[in-house]
């Protein structure tokens, strides 16, 4: 495709000011047409030459993008032939990185290989593909455009807030904690990981005997064993309609995976190991508990992806389904919402049903709109039917977390701005209570 450039234009205006000559001077008709074809011809001729070398592109983009974040794409720009050019450059990114939104970029190209850092901020978390680059190529005259298209797709994956801090921080801050003493204990017990090998005692039992090292040293040599202070914690997100109201104009559901993502990052800090189920009417993602690093990374992919959608979901289904693919006893936190005791009996009853494998804990997020309309003084007859409404709802609510309570479920119910602290100071208290 051609387009010509201003300069090509402003010359076509000129030429146009030789049509009124035609009524005074008759052979300006003839020299006005054939300056238009010579012009034209010009235009023609530069956009032949705009396109007459090879140009190709590779793109190398980061693993992955975190949101508030911005990180630079290289670019390797291949431009044959014996001249510089310039070209203007309009990308299509993937969706959660801007989209077609992306203003283009100007760059001059010399013969050879040019490189490029264009820095992207992304607009919100998620995975997306794109990859269609629209490239102007400028004639050697600057009268014409030439514009191609080039399909080079690439699929960018883009983190929640807190992921590029957490896995950049992780270990110096697992290092300081070991500095300052706060290590893993060890002590020796009959749990199922072994330490260290010792003489057998006469009277101990014969099962932590270790045959192969008491034929090699010719006496009774027993096994030690030590306590799993390693634990679990399993992140459950309900992706269904309940999370999808917004707060403040942000979705609930964005602050539920803030929170989790905290979560994982203080279990990893730990010495944990994390894992995360994320469900609404399906099964979207699971990650069963691993340690360090594999875990977060496993967390992170799984959250980037989560999308609310307005659908029930379907408890029993995924409960069934952490069952059979999670038996280890485990800090399992749902994060959710709960309505009243009617609409909300299936959540009651399935969170109950972790107990006794699982250590339960339910975080709920409030909702401040609804608070405040329910703590506002009236001003007006439909403002008190609203309260009264408000009132209603909220009473409502309360009754099914008592419920959830009652049958030994832990839960927090929070503003969705504080769920993140909240989450990571109700695990401490866990861990120091030793609960799980």
């Amino acid at each position: 495709m051609i387009v010509p450039t201003r300069r090509w234009l402003v010359g076509a205006a000129a030429l146009a000011l030789l049509a009124p000559l035609a009524l005074v001077w008759p052979d300006a008709v003839a020299v006005y047409l054939g300056a238009c074809v010579a012009w034209a011809a010009m235009l023609a001729w530069d956009a032949a030459r705009a396109g007459d070398a090879t140009l190709d592109v590779t793109r190398e983009p980061p693993p992955a993008f975190s949101v508030g974040r911005a990180l630079a794409v290289s670019y390797r720009w291949t431009l044959g032939g014996s001249r510089p050019q310039v070209i203007v450059v309009r990308e299509q990114f993937p969706p959660p990185l801007g989209g077609p939104d992306v203003p283009a970029r100007i760059l001059r190209l010399l013969p050879g290989t040019t490189h490029e850092r264009y820095d992207v901020r992304p607009v919100r978390r998620g995975t997306g593909t794109g990859g269609r680059i629209a490239v102007r190529r400028l004639g050697p005259r600057g009268l014409a455009w030439r514009q191609a298209r080039i399909d080079a797709p690439w699929e960018a994956t883009v983190f929640p807030k807190l992921a590029g801090v957490a896995l950049r921080a992780l270990p110096n801050r697992i290092a300081r904690r070991r500095e300052a003493g706060l290590r893993t204990i060890r002590r020796p017990g009959e749990g199922r990981l072994f330490e260290s090998l010792r003489e057998w005692i006469p009277g101990e039992d014969t099962r932590i005997i270790d045959w192969k090292a008491t034929a090699r040293r010719g006496k009774p040599i027993a096994r030690v064993y030590e306590d799993e202070r390693r634990q679990q914690v399993l992140l459950i997100l309900d992706a269904g309609r309940l999370l999808t109201a917004e707060s403040d104009g942000v979705p609930r559901i964005e602050a539920a995976i803030e929170a989790a993502l905290r979560l994982a990052h203080a279990a990893v800090e730990h010495d944990d190991d994390v894992g995360i189920l994320v469900f609404a009417d399906s099964i979207q993602a699971f990650a069963p508990p691993a340690r360090g690093r594999r875990g977060l990374r496993a967390v992170l992919a799984a959250l980037a992806a989560v999308e609310g959608r307005l659908v029930e979901s379907d408890y029993p289904s995924a409960f069934r389904y952490l069952a059979a693919r999670s038996r280890k006893r485990a800090l399992a936190v749902l994060f959710t919402d709960v309505i009243d005791r009617a609409a909300s009996a299936s959540l009651v009853a399935q969170t109950a049903s972790l107990r006794p494998r699982h250590l339960p804990v339910a975080v709920t997020l409030r909702d401040p709109a609804l608070e405040r309309i329910a703590t506002t003084r009236p001003e007006s007859e439909l403002a008190a039917f609203e309260r009264a409404a408000a009132e209603e709802l909220m009473l409502a609510r309360n009754d099914a977390l008592d419920v959830m309570r009652r049958q030994g479920v832990t839960v927090l119910d929070v503003p969705p701005g504080a769920a993140g602290e909240a989450v990571v100071q109700g695990y401490h208290q866990l861990k120091r209570r030793g609960l799980l």
